[in-house]
């Protein structure tokens, strides 16, 4: 069974999860924080993310992060310097 057959969003109105207008409106952030309320009691939000991650930009919604929410964190990500093993 794939992950996706497991979400709970399965079971909510599809246009939860993409919120329509300025983000910063009362109704969009109201959809988001029902959408995300959602996401963070599915049992698959982590393979949610890691797909929405490795899609790239994907509206909507996804492992219970917004599209700007995913992009800062890529952002933040690149940022950090890479973890090297050092020879002891």
């Amino acid at each position: 069974m794939d992950w996706r057959d497991r979400g709970l969003c399965l079971r909510e109105d599809p246009d939860l999860f993409f919120p329509i207008g300025n983000i910063n409106s009362g109704q969009v952030v109201i959809q988001t924080d029902q959408a995300k309320s959602v996401c963070r009691r599915c049992p698959v939000t982590q393979q949610c993310l890691a797909w929405a991650f490795a899609v790239g930009p994907v509206e909507g919604v996804w492992g219970g992060m917004t599209e700007g929410e995913r992009r800062a964190a890529r952002r933040r990500a690149a940022r950090r310097p890479a973890v090297t093993k050092t020879a002891a």
